[in-house]
């Protein structure tokens, strides 16, 4: 599973339920937030993506998996941190190894599966807006709120986790998203070594397309506009389907989201099609105020669809 954000977390509190066979790439670009403090003033990779994706997987007691999330309210330097993201870049410091940190962490949450970072250098991100602008930093972009015209890592040839590599290259199946599209899904694919070895997969690749729009991100996004943006940015052999959701959305739900500029995807899905790409459909959201996937079904209706293939391939 690649991706970053609440998207990937989601969809992995999901897959759990299915298997253990898991692993988690996670994108490390964050540049806000207690994440983005930790990496300026510890020098370390942003810890709070690859904190939610441990939770996620966690087999561990409720009050362990609280503690990971508790953000603290108040204290100088600590106000806004989460023990999660200061507990990683402690055991770091004591190992002296990102990876390691994460590894020990997830013997104490107890998770089910592995969560590894897209890669152990440090890289930003850098958006080009189609005003011919551009911000450097994750946060700087979405804060822009502006149309994107793409969107690039800096350095270009950072190289990915190998362990990460490793595990594509045996993966029977490779889901990204769902998820910001821009800042948490592409930033994976945009280092080389990753979108060369999801290209190199005999795995079944699905992207699953966002259910709402993102302010200034996917403003006015089609299904296939998402599709678009993901392939012009890596390769057309990148996915062999796309995931989207066809549950109606309640209007007074629909209010809020709509003050902030964000509407329901339209699913132009004959596009998708005409592309080469096979569609998968299904009602999979879980609306109660707010508006996301119930990852529960995501992962049933997508297990489906792999186990449909299979028998093709077989037959």
């Amino acid at each position: 599973a690649i991706g970053g954000g609440t998207g990937l977390s989601t969809l992995l509190s999901g897959i759990k339920l299915f298997t253990s066979n898991i692993t988690a790439i996670v994108t490390v670009t964050d540049t806000g937030g207690s994440s983005g403090r930790l990496r300026d003033e510890m020098d370390i990779l942003p810890p709070g993506d690859i904190r939610n994706c441990l939770v996620a997987l966690a087999d561990a007691g409720p009050l362990i998996r609280d503690l990971f999330q508790y953000r603290f309210e108040l204290g100088e330097g600590l106000k806004g941190h989460s023990f999660g993201n200061l507990f990683i870049t402690a055991l770091s410091m004591v190992t002296g190894d990102f990876e390691k940190a994460i590894a020990e962490s997830s013997k104490v949450l107890a998770i089910r599966g592995r969560v590894l970072p897209s890669t152990l250098e440090k890289v930003t991100l850098v958006g080009e807006f189609l005003d011919g602008s551009s911000v450097e930093g994750e946060t700087n972009i979405t804060a822009v709120k502006k149309p994107l015209k793409n969107i690039r890592i800096q350095p270009y040839n950072c190289k990915a986790c190998q362990e990460a590599l490793d595990a594509l290259a045996i993966a029977d199946l490779i889901i990204m998203g769902p998820g910001s599209l821009y800042t948490s899904i592409l930033p994976n694919l945009l280092i080389k070594d990753i979108s060369d070895a999801v290209l190199n997969s005999d795995a079944l690749k699905i992207f699953i397309i966002n259910a709402m729009t993102q302010p200034g991100e996917t403003t006015g996004f089609t299904a296939a506009d998402h599709l678009d943006v993901l392939i012009n940015h890596t390769d057309p052999r990148i996915i062999d389907a796309c995931f989207v959701n066809t549950q109606d959305i309640p209007d007074e739900t629909l209010v809020r989201y709509r003050e902030n500029g964000a509407v329901p995807v339209r699913l132009d899905l004959e596009k998708i099609g005409e592309k080469g790409y096979q569609v998968i459909q299904g009602e999979v959201l879980k609306v109660d105020g707010q508006i996301r996937h119930d990852s529960e079904k995501l992962v049933k209706l997508i297990l489906d669809h792999y186990s449909k293939n299979i028998k093709r391939i077989r037959n």
